[in-house]
């Protein structure tokens, strides 16, 4: 059922209070086609999963329709592998606490990462060393103007760097439906990025398991990660930067702490948060919304901040860094 002037603040993490002109909720493909035949208005379409990577600047001229396709099923299985398909409006967290009480390696990295299934793959979402490019086998997609269900290889989803070809060309024209993942019964642990062999071993873990390595990824995020439901917040607000070799030795030259990861193709990666950090911004306030003062990527709405006031925020982090580094940061969230 579609209703009209909905607010979207339960359906944002930065808890903006904006309205959509319609929205509705759809739990299967076939829900989604009527909803989509209901549209009389023939408004634009916005689609909404757990709503962590977004910010709403201003009311929605659009039909909204949130993603609540669930469902988690084994497709095939070998003595190594298992192929999972998982429904697109599954919590992204809860799935890969499902894979660490399995035993099943290769997004237990990715612990506590905000969001929906069905955005992993849009985003090609990461985080200490793993990314879902390394694990994906394949997605289906309801294509919206043919009403024909599709289906994406790894190749064809063209993955980057918190990117795919569904936030680039193919972007409003289909809706993710389900994602088949790629796990392993016997896990190659990955413990060098980050803190987390410091953690796994003040955990005093004594073998490593899915699980330690799962618990210490969170133990970690929460110690430096704002609660959403305490603090709004979409997570990582801003793209680690990636430069020209160039670049970056200038930097360690000023600078010889700051952290710089070379990249396959000749490029490096600077970590944006570090840069942020020197730039005097990590925990500077801003009226009702700041920069959180344990991890300058994320933007917090401290109570009562608007998505415009989040907004301007981002634009004077961004004219910062860029003014003391030469470097232009950006934007990871979605801006509406």
């Amino acid at each position: 059922m579609i209703r009209e002037q909905v607010s979207l603040k339960p359906y944002n993490t930065f808890g903006i209070d904006v309205k959509a002109a319609a929205f509705a909720s759809f739990d299967s493909v076939d829900t989604l086609k009527a909803l989509l035949n209901e549209n009389n208005q023939q408004l634009p379409l916005m689609f909404l999963g757990g709503g962590s990577n977004v910010l709403f600047t201003k009311d929605v001229d659009a039909l909204v329709l949130r993603n609540e396709i669930k469902g988690i099923q084994i497709v095939s299985e070998t003595n190594e592998t298992v192929h999972v398909e998982v429904g697109s409006g599954e919590e992204w967290h809860a799935f890969v606490r499902y894979t660490v009480e399995k035993g099943w390696g290769g997004i237990e990295n990715m612990s506590l990462i905000p969001g929906s299934v069905g955005a992993s793959p849009m985003q090609n979402i990461g985080a200490y060393g793993a990314e879902i490019k390394d694990c994906f086998v394949s997605l289906k997609a309801y294509h919206i103007e043919s009403g024909e269900i599709h289906e994406f290889d790894a190749a064809q989803c063209h993955f980057g760097y918190r990117e795919s070809v569904f936030k680039r060309e193919l972007k409003g024209q289909y809706v993710i439906i389900a994602v088949t993942y790629r796990l392993t019964k016997h896990p190659q642990f990955n413990t060098a990025y980050g803190a987390i062999q410091s953690e796994i071993e003040a955990m005093g873990v004594e073998t490593l398991s899915v699980e330690a390595i799962s618990q210490a990824v969170m133990n970690i995020r929460r110690s430096k990660l704002p609660d959403p439901k305490v603090l709004g917040n979409a997570g990582s607000f801003f793209k680690n930067p990636v430069v020209s070799e160039e670049i970056g030795n200038q930097l360690i030259a000023q600078f010889p702490d700051a952290p710089v990861y070379p990249q396959a193709n000749g490029m490096v990666k600077l970590a944006a948060g570090w840069l942020i950090e020197k730039a005097g911004l990590k925990g500077y306030r801003r009226g009702n919304c700041g920069v959180h003062e344990k991890q300058a990527l994320v933007l917090v709405n401290h109570g009562g901040a608007t998505g415009s006031e989040i907004y301007a925020l981002s634009q004077h982090v961004l004219d910062s860094v860029e003014a003391k580094f030469g470097v232009l940061l950006e934007r990871e969230v979605n801006i509406y």
